[in-house]
């Protein structure tokens, strides 16, 4: 028996879906099954480590308001309090432009400094379908001391007002319990005390982050200043020790520094405290977020 070839084509458009897994179809046969890209969330739990820039960026659409605060020294003694009747501080704000770019504001008291900054997130560190080791991001400031000149009576320039800095914050989330960074930083000043010191200074950073629980860190930070660059007055390498306590919007961070300096160039450029000594500042940073608007996810 001869059967028509339309009859068997027909067949076998029955029969081949049956030949096919039963939870597959053609689609998903002929989809490549890479899996899901997975981005490194909370590496820091805010846009500090201590008193330097972590890789995090204010989220876009949210205004970040930060207090910070250094005691003086507790080597100064009981007459005062142990530096508790001395205090600094700095108010500063953070807005998420976009969803890699931040624009910061500050005033401080050192020398009533204004300063600005912008932060942008370069690369992002993730797994899964494509995968990066580390998070990088690029940070850059102007600051601008308004107190009165030093020496009134010589010809003063605005200029000699502004320094900058420049750094490349680089960071790996290890695990949910452990992020380190490393922090090279160049500050340039454009006035200096002598000819003989430089007004482009540079040192390297290194800091990160130890989990305690899930809403409480330890961390710390060290940043050295290479030697020969600052030959006016003595100036030693920074190190900052603390604890991160979150409690929903706000996040608490309560340390010990040998750094009074409150913007970069104070603490990387300026620091004469010294541990040994007990040259060590007791300062805190409160950190509030304000939601302007809610952006959509975070795609690459």
């Amino acid at each position: 028996m001869r059967l028509n070839p339309r009859i068997i084509f027909f067949l076998l458009l029955l029969i081949f879906p049956s030949l096919l897994p039963a939870q597959d179809t053609l689609a998903n046969l002929f989809r490549d099954k890479k899996p899901p890209v997975e981005y490194a969330e909370a590496a820091f739990k805010t846009t500090r480590i201590v008193i330097g820039q972590s890789i995090e960026n204010t989220p876009q659409g949210n205004i970040l308001l930060t207090i910070s605060h250094h005691f003086g020294a507790m080597n100064t003694g009981y007459e005062n309090l142990f530096g508790l009747k001395q205090a600094a501080f700095r108010f500063g704000a953070e807005y998420g432009i976009t969803k890699r770019l931040v624009l910061g504001l500050g005033l401080n008291t050192d020398r009533n400094t204004w300063d600005g900054f912008l932060k942008y997130k370069i690369l992002r560190q993730k797994s899964g379908g494509k995968k990066f080791p580390f998070s990088l991001t690029a940070f850059a400031n102007t600051a601008i001391y308004t107190t009165k000149w030093d020496v009134p009576d010589r010809k003063n320039y605005f200029t000699s007002r502004i320094s900058y800095c420049f750094q490349a914050l680089m960071a790996r989330k290890f695990n949910e319990w452990l992020t380190l960074q490393i922090t090279p930083s160049m500050v340039h000043k454009n006035l200096v005390p002598t000819s003989a010191d430089h007004n482009d200074i540079f040192t390297l950073g290194a800091g990160g982050r130890a989990k305690v629980s899930e809403r409480v860190s330890i961390n710390a930070e060290y940043h050295h200043i290479f030697p020969g660059q600052v030959v006016s007055y003595k100036v030693y390498d920074s190190f900052s020790i603390g604890v991160d306590i979150e409690t929903g919007g706000h996040v608490f961070q309560i340390f010990l520094t040998n750094s009074t300096g409150e913007n970069e160039e104070g603490f990387l450029t300026n620091t004469t405290g010294r541990w040994n000594k007990g040259d060590i500042f007791l300062g805190f940073n409160i950190n509030r977020i304000f939601t302007v608007f809610e952006p959509k996810s975070f795609r690459e």
